[in-house]
């Protein structure tokens, strides 16, 4: 089975609170130095909008994006002293999902199980 075939992808958006777009743009740098450390991130980048932020990734299966969020958690806290995460999604294969409803709960995301694609 190909990592691609069990990637699970986590889709946040933040809105940053007014006057620290500058901060949110460095604690960005943080986020990406850290990920970049990790063997199962399949794709990890950022979008603006305005004062929306999204982050783009994806790690091969539950477990991956377990050790993605235990990775960064100090930075997540420290853009939540200066945006709100106003949603969260997770999309990945179902029994992957499932691995990840308890200890995600707190955050409250939408998950979304794949049901058919193109995988190449």
């Amino acid at each position: 089975m190909s990592q691609l075939s069990q990637a699970v992808s986590i889709h946040p958006y933040f809105k940053v609170n007014e006057g620290q777009r500058s901060a949110f743009k460095a604690l960005m740098t943080k986020f990406v130095e850290r990920t970049a450390t990790e063997d199962t991130c399949l794709y990890y980048d950022f979008s603006i909008s305005g004062d929306q932020v999204y982050c783009r990734e994806a790690y091969v299966g539950a477990a991956g994006v377990l050790n993605h969020l235990e990775n960064v958690n100090a930075c997540i806290e420290e853009a939540l002293t200066i945006s709100e995460l106003y949603r969260i999604e997770i999309h990945g294969p179902g029994e992957e999902i499932d691995k990840l409803r308890e200890p995600l709960a707190e955050l409250n995301p939408e998950f979304y199980s794949i049901i058919t694609g193109v995988s190449k």
